[in-house]
């Protein structure tokens, strides 16, 4: 009897699987991206990031080796890890809580439209600590009465240096998936489904988009701060890369681990089930770095378009107010958004 799999090979080795590969690039983007676009496009994003985290290193004394290399190594320095704890992991949850509060209090005119829920930040629950992700949130209820809630895996508090938590809060919490998801549940005089239906290369590519709207703000003025944002992008411009280099450019998993290891500053067993994830998954991890610069591209666009009338908070607000849509159905609203701005 012969197993299931039998080596490691993209989805290139499958029956047509150059065009399922091609399929499932513009399923998982909801773009019309090919396979050598999503290639050159992480290729070109990993070189600019790497630019940009090597500056912040060596502004800190640290210039030898990778870009992964030295990450780590900033990452296990004692005062950038709270005590693993139940006093450290304390500490954590309340230092996340600051960060939301903080910026919850600050956003200013950037936004109109805010959720009427709140978000709260809670561990992990002990017993899916070691099978869970180092974070991920949870929708508040529908009737109001439970809010949402960022939940943050505490099985080890040295696996998230200080420097990373201020970009996993505002990705998870605010303004990222808290504002985007409960939003959406907020939403009225729309069928139920328009309210709870999934769109990962928008629901990921806005929590993205949010870390970035959060450093332009100021609220990441700290290099350090400002690191964790990039090295957390450049794991999603790497996607970019690995993904279609195991599927369309027929790497190897190990090619794919060593480029992976070498510009995230990411550990290996994380970078091992990262990759291994995406044989099993083609397509899904490009989501995330496709939706953040559609946003980006969007918003540029509006503003050359608008000039002076250009407001950040009328353009989240169409991103925001429709419910989750694939990026193309995005872009004709802040299109249509555009047009009628212009009219008036």
């Amino acid at each position: 009897m012969q197993p299931k799999a039998t080596q490691n090979l993209g989805a290139w080795s499958l029956p047509d699987g150059e065009a399922y590969y091609a399929w499932c690039v513009r399923s998982h983007t909801t773009t019309d991206m090919t396979p050598e676009q999503v290639h050159a496009l992480g290729l070109s994003e990993v070189a600019r990031i790497s630019g940009e985290m090597d500056a912040i290193l060596r502004a800190q004394g640290l210039a030898e080796g990778s870009v992964g290399a030295r990450v780590q190594q900033l990452a296990r320095q004692p005062e950038q890890v709270y005590p693993n704890t139940p006093e450290g992991k304390t500490a954590m949850i309340a230092g996340y809580q600051a960060i939301l509060d903080e910026i919850n209090g600050k956003l200013g005119d950037s936004f109109n439209r805010r959720p009427k829920l709140g978000v709260e930040v809670r561990p992990v629950p002990e017993f899916s600590e070691k099978t869970a992700p180092g974070a991920y949130y949870q929708g508040g209820s529908f009737d109001g009465s439970r809010p949402g809630v960022f939940f943050a895996n505490l099985r080890d508090t040295t696996e998230t240096p200080k420097f990373a938590m201020r970009t996993l809060a505002y990705h998870e919490g605010i303004p990222g998936h808290h504002f985007q998801i409960t939003i959406a549940q907020e939403l009225e005089g729309v069928p139920f489904f328009r309210r709870v239906l999934p769109f990962t290369a928008y629901s990921e590519g806005w929590a993205l988009y949010a870390e970035r709207l959060a450093w332009e703000m100021g609220f990441q003025e700290d290099p350090l701060d400002n690191l964790g944002r990039l090295r957390d992008e450049m794991m999603r411009a790497v996607r970019l890369v690995v993904d279609s280099g195991i599927h369309y450019k027929r790497w190897t998993r190990e090619q794919a681990i060593a480029y992976m290891l070498e510009n995230t500053g990411m550990g290996e067993g994380d970078v091992t089930a990262e990759i291994e994830r995406y044989f099993v998954n083609p397509g899904q991890a490009l989501a995330y770095k496709a939706g953040m610069l559609k946003i980006l591209e969007l918003r540029e666009t509006a503003r050359e378009a608008l000039g002076t009338r250009f407001k950040l908070s009328e353009f989240h607000d169409e991103v925001l107010t429709h419910g989750a849509l694939p990026l193309s159905l995005v872009e004709r609203v802040v299109d249509d958004w555009i047009a009628r701005t212009r009219a008036h």
